[in-house]
C-alpha cells in the first residue's frame, strides 16, 4: 500500500537529509575503510557485523554502555550511504502515535464540520464515502516507523535509527517486531503497508534493562564494548585533528586507567573527546592535578565520582599515566 499522500510530521522523530546515494560495501575491508573515511573507527568484529547487517537487510542491534558510539554508526552509515536518517529516541511511554501513525484528528473533525454544513444546505454527502474519506491517507499523520518503511517515491530506503530501546516500556517492544521481522506495519483503518525494500535499521539499548529475545532474534547482535588505548587514541586524533600528540596520549591514558577505578558511572568515548575539546580550549599542553580537577565534570556526571577522583587520586592517577608512558619510550 503506497502511503505517500500522508502527512509527513517531524514532530516525533528526527529526520536528517544527506547527499546522494551510494552502493552498500563490498567486503568487510570496504565497510572498515568507508566509515573510517567518515572518522569512525570501527573494530573488526563490528565492521563484520555492519556489513552482514547490510548485506542480509537485517535490522542492527548495537548494546553496551552509553557513549560508546551506538548511535554514531547509525548517523555515520546514513552519511556513508548517502540516505535520509530518520530518528526514533525512545522514551517511557512511547507508543503507536508516537512511534508510528496517527490520525489528524483535528481535520477529520473539520471533515465532518464541513459535511454538515453541506447537509443544511440539502446537499449532504454519503455517509459511507464520508467515513472512508476521513480515514484515508490524506488524514494520517506519518511517525518515523512508518516514514522509515514507505519513503517518498523515488527516495531509497532511509537508514531509521531506533534509539535507547531499553527507555521505552516492554509492551513497544510486541509492536516493533512487525516492523523488523516482516518490515511492515499492519493499520486497521486502511490494511498493511510493507517496505518495497527494507530500510537499514539501527536498534541501540544502554542495558537500563533487557530487551527480549524475540527482539534480539530479529536482528544482528553486537556488544559495544569501551574501546583499548589504541583505538581510542585513534578516535581522538581523528575527531579533533589539531590535538597534541602529548596532550592526547596523556587523556587517553587517563582516561583509560579512570575505568579501572570503581565508580557508579564509567567515562565513554564521547566524554574523552568532550574533555579533549574542553582541555584543548583551555591551552593545556599536558594533564595536571589542578586542571584535572576543574574539569572532571566533563568526564564524570556524578558527585560522588567526581569526589572520589579529585585531589590525590587525580594526582595518583596522573603519576601513573606519566610512568607507564615514560617505561612505554623506554624510561
Amino acid at each position: 500500500m503506497d502511503l505517500n499522500d500522508g502527512q509527513r510530521s517531524g514532530s516525533a522523530h528526527t529526520i536528517q537529509r544527506v547527499n546522494a546515494t551510494a552502493p552498500i560495501p563490498t567486503s568487510i575491508d570496504d565497510t572498515a575503510a568507508r566509515l573510517l573515511a567518515l572518522d569512525y573507527v570501527p573494530e573488526r568484529t563490528l565492521a563484520t557485523t555492519v556489513f552482514l547487517a547490510l548485506r542480509l537487510q537485517r535490522p542492527l542491534f548495537l548494546e553496551g554502555e552509553p557513549g560508546t558510539g551506538k548511535t554514531e554508526i547509525a548517523k555515520t552509515l546514513a552519511a556513508m550511504l548517502g540516505r535520509r536518517l530518520i530518528r526514533l529516541q525512545c522514551h517511557e511511554g512511547l507508543d503507536l502515535a508516537g512511534a508510528a501513525y496517527e490520525w489528524n484528528v483535528a481535520r477529520q473533525m473539520l471533515e465532518i464540520r464541513l459535511a454538515e454544513a453541506a447537509s443544511r444546505d440539502g446537499s449532504a454527502p454519503d455517509r459511507e464515502a464520508l467515513s472512508r474519506s476521513l480515514f484515508s491517507e490524506r488524514f494520517l499523520i506519518r511517525r518515523a516507523l512508518l516514514d522509515a518503511i514507505s519513503p517518498a517515491p523515488g527516495e531509497p530506503p532511509p537508514v531509521l535509527l531506533i534509539d535507547e530501546l531499553d527507555r521505552a516500556d516492554e509492551p513497544f517492544e510486541a509492536f516493533l517486531l512487525e516492523v523488523l521481522s516482516d518490515f511492515q506495519i499492519t493499520i486497521p483503518e486502511l490494511g498493511t503497508v510493507k517496505a518495497a525494500e527494507p530500510p537499514v535499521v539501527v536498534l541501540t539499548s544502554n542495558r537500563t534493562r533487557e530487551i527480549h529475545d524475540a527482539v534480539k532474534r530479529r536482528c544482528l547482535y553486537h556488544w559495544v564494548g569501551f574501546p583499548d588505548a589504541a583505538r581510542e587514541l585513534q578516535i581522538v586524533q581523528r575527531r579533533l585533528p589539531d590535538v597534541g600528540a602529548r596532550l592526547a596520549a596523556e587523556i587517553v591514558a587517563f582516561v583509560q586507567a579512570l575505568r579501572g577505578v570503581e565508580l557508579y558511572k564509567l567515562p565513554g568515548i564521547a566524554e574523552t573527546i568532550e574533555w579533549t575539546r574542553a582541555l584543548m580550549q583551555l591551552d593545556a599542553i599536558a594533564l595536571d592535578p589542578e586542571t584535572v580537577g576543574h574539569t572532571l565534570g566533563l568526564l564524570l556526571k556524578y558527585q560522588d565520582d567526581i569526589a572520589k577522583v579529585q585531589g590525590s587520586e587525580a594526582a595518583r592517577l596522573i603519576e601513573q599515566v606519566r610512568s607507564e608512558m615514560n617505561r612505554g619510550r623506554g624510561g
